[in-house]
């Protein structure tokens, strides 16, 4: 569904994070201000985090009870193992999400907007992933993609319909 990530009515949120996690443009930045400034508090003991990675912290004011924050790769052609890790970030993130025992979670189109990822191959790639990571979660149940316009919209829409592991809302 289209729209602000920040007001998905999920038990959990995934942040496309920078790897210092203190907030920056984007959805980050979105997040982070509507979370309140307790995230930035919470986040600057996290330390950063890695790319392909995630951490996880309070939603604050936030509807999602938690927001596990991923840090996706930057696209530089192809050939720095940016797929690789792109998958390593929707892995972990789900994993996450499951061992916090969150029933429903929210993704971001992670790495398409400031990072430059090729939209269709990164949208691809989550479809993939989520469907692989999916079934061997033993809480999430709900799992809702918030593009951030109608172009990642459409491009969501025609790789769902390439899975038939999804069912558009």
């Amino acid at each position: 569904m289209k729209g602000d990530i920040t007001r998905a009515d999920t038990d959990a949120i995934v942040n496309a994070a920078n790897s210092s996690l203190l907030g920056g443009g984007g959805v980050d930045g979105a997040i982070h201000r509507a979370a309140g400034p307790e995230l930035l508090e919470y986040c600057r003991g996290l330390n950063g985090c890695e790319t392909g990675h995630c951490k996880s912290t309070p939603g604050f004011k936030l509807l999602a009870k938690h927001i596990i924050h991923t840090v996706g790769p930057i696209w530089k052609g192809g050939n720095e193992k940016e797929a690789e890790l792109l998958v390593s970030c929707y892995e972990n993130s789900i994993r996450e999400a499951d061992r916090l025992g969150v029933e429903s979670i929210a993704f971001p189109a992670v790495s398409c907007g400031i990072y430059k990822f090729p939209k269709v191959q990164a949208t691809e790639i989550a479809l993939s992933t989520c469907v692989k990571s999916f079934q061997f979660c033993e809480n999430l149940r709900r799992l809702v993609f918030v593009p951030f316009d109608e172009e990642m919209l459409e491009i969501y829409l025609n790789s769902i319909s390439a899975q038939p592991a999804f069912t558009p809302e």
